[in-house]
């Protein structure tokens, strides 16, 4: 089944999933945050949509690795989210992801405005991209 991932702010939920074989990340939408339920609600339905059977969840460490009230919030996320969603949910640090996807849009000559609208499915490809290639040289593969 295929695994999606989030990267969750307080504003925005950037979202992306893998390919069939799991060998990239695609990545597929930003939703805008309204309430937890909504928020809740249209993640399952896009999960759904992708029939995604994992959601790696960024997990928002500082840079010391030590957990912070970010971090907490999402620990609270997530546990309304295993309420939710039936499949396996997996954290993934998701230090400097927003960063780097930043980098990675302003090589690319992509205007500031584009940027904004784009970022976060940027940064949650980037949680997906390092969930997959662990678990590839773990040896574990996908069920």
């Amino acid at each position: 089944m295929p695994v999606m991932a989030l990267d969750v702010g307080m504003k925005r939920i950037g979202v992306a999933v893998a390919d069939p074989s799991a060998s990239f990340a695609l990545p597929v939408a930003v939703l805008e945050r309204t309430n937890l339920r909504a928020d809740l609600e249209r993640i399952v339905d896009l999960a759904r949509d992708y029939q995604a059977g994992e959601i790696v969840v960024g997990d928002p460490l500082r840079l010391s690795g030590e957990r912070g009230p970010a971090a907490e919030q999402i620990d609270r996320f997530v546990e309304h989210l295993r309420k939710s969603f039936s499949g396996a949910i997996h954290r993934m640090d998701e230090r400097l992801t927003t960063a780097q996807a930043q980098k990675v849009l302003i090589a690319a000559d992509v205007s500031r405005a584009k940027r904004k609208t784009v970022v976060d499915k940027m940064a949650a490809a980037l949680i997906l991209e390092t969930f997959l290639a662990r678990r590839r040289g773990s040896g574990q593969g996908l069920p």
